[in-house]
């Protein structure tokens, strides 16, 4: 059975198998997580994320967590929020779905979600961890652990809440 933990604070401090990269489409780093992930994993995460040639929004893609203290970071793409009339949920329950994916077809125990799209991306945040822990909850497998790790205490709140609704 899989547990569910939320943690407010720093991804790129967490020790777990693997944390979730909220990336952009050429997966060169960026703001927000993605350019916190790239500054704590040094220079070798960036020369391997030039060899994956980019990832599609709604897909994910790993790597090795370099000077990270996770082993891998699986890179995903979210939407951008334009009002939720262009595939926007069904993209961000993708990017779930293909990260538990891939951590499983990897073997992976742990795992480290962000808030995915809820950033720069404008994703509102309810329906967003609501999807998030959906997704995990009918898709983490084998999976031991999965931490959604939020970035302030309200966000870290509203999924404990989700989460509680949920069963």
């Amino acid at each position: 059975m899989t547990t569910l933990d939320v943690v407010e604070g720093d991804i790129t401090r967490l020790d777990v198998d693997a944390i979730v990269n909220a990336a952009n489409e050429s997966l060169l780093g960026g703001g927000g997580v993605d350019g916190a992930i790239h500054r704590a994993a040094g220079p070798d995460l960036l020369a391997e994320c030039r060899t994956l040639h980019g990832c599609k929004t709604g897909d994910a893609k790993i790597t090795r967590g370099y000077r990270l203290t996770a082993r891998h970071v699986i890179h995903t793409v979210g939407p951008v929020w334009h009002g939720g009339k262009q595939g926007e949920p069904a993209l961000l329950a993708s990017c779930y779905r293909r990260c538990l994916t891939v951590a499983q077809s990897h073997h992976l125990e742990s795992i480290a979600f962000p808030a995915i799209s809820t950033g720069i991306y404008g994703y509102p945040k309810q329906p967003a961890a609501e999807i998030a822990v959906r997704e995990v909850k009918a898709h983490a497998g084998n999976i031991e652990r999965v931490i959604f790790c939020c970035f302030d205490k309200a966000t870290a709140e509203l999924y404990r809440a989700v989460i509680a609704r949920s069963g």
